[in-house]
């Protein structure tokens, strides 16, 4: 079933948004099983079934251990199902695909590095060469507003300004697919809000496919497209669901009736599954 048919909205149909029928799927996955230690090991995800389109934003929310981290890796070519398949561009995903971003909630920046010579690392790696990427970098840098902090070194920033620096780095090669494992999990609340806006900013320019790991209801609806909601381990896909919010997202959104009609209904979803009690 394609994707545009299986994502629920919680509003009216003349409101909700739609991903185009001519969208590209870019990911398909279908009955994904995820066990580890072999027969009567650990599953870790069950029967998970979903269409990506190229472009989306989509979440994938849950309980710690619900295995949407391993799903996420698994998207990276870092690890394999062991059951279902797992198709990017209609090809089988045996490794990591080119054109790929990771951000994790660990920046790794090399202290000994600047944040410039951090973010250009990418270049180096992929035999590109500093020179080419150095303006795209610096770009990027502006983008989240460290232009000034190019040349200093990570031991004399903040938590939230190296993650800025670390999605700077996942971003230099413009990949079309990024994924992020709760990059966001280590920071206070206000960082976190202003990273919220400065990744939002960063995607609707750059428009690449993005997966996004998080136990945050308000960030998930904040940042999604789409947010896919896993039940616990064995994590199975409990509901898919579309978000329909302005594409031009200020904070000021999560005071709207539809942001939070997003999120009771999402913690609702939580409570009927045993995750949230009273």
């Amino acid at each position: 079933m394609a994707a545009t048919e299986r994502v629920s909205s919680l509003l009216p149909a003349s409101r909700a948004a739609t991903v185009s029928k001519t969208s590209r799927t870019m990911i398909s996955a279908r009955g994904v099983q995820k066990r580890y230690g072999g027969a009567g090991g650990l599953l870790a995800l069950e029967d998970v079934t979903l269409d990506i389109a190229e472009g989306e934003f989509v979440s994938l929310l849950g309980p710690s251990g619900c295995g949407k981290s391993t799903f996420l890796r698994c998207l990276a070519g870092l690890e394999r199902p062991t059951g279902g398949a797992l198709l990017l561009d209609e090809a089988p995903v045996n490794g990591p695909p080119e054109k790929l971003g990771i951000a994790f909630q660990r920046d790794a920046l090399l202290d000994w590095f600047s944040v410039l010579e951090n973010t250009l690392l990418p270049a180096d790696f992929g035999g590109y060469g500093r020179k080419a990427y150095e303006p795209r970098a610096r770009e990027l840098l502006a983008m989240v507003g460290l232009k000034d902090f190019a040349d200093v070194y990570p031991s004399a920033l903040s938590g939230g300004m190296r993650q800025r620096a670390a999605i700077c780095r996942s971003l230099l090669l413009q990949p079309r697919l990024l994924l992020m494992d709760e990059p966001f999990g280590a920071l206070d609340a206000l960082t976190r809000d202003q990273l919220n806006v400065d990744l939002h900013r960063l995607w609707q320019r750059q428009r690449m496919t993005v997966g996004f790991v998080t136990h945050s209801i308000s960030e998930a609806v904040f940042l999604s497209t789409r947010i896919v909601v896993f039940s616990a381990r064995p994590g199975r896909i409990a509901e898919d669901i579309r978000v329909d919010l302005p594409d031009d997202r200020k904070l000021a959104v999560r005071d709207t009736p539809d942001f939070i009609r997003y999120t009771h209904h999402i913690r609702s979803l939580f409570e009927k599954m045993g995750l949230i009690h009273d």
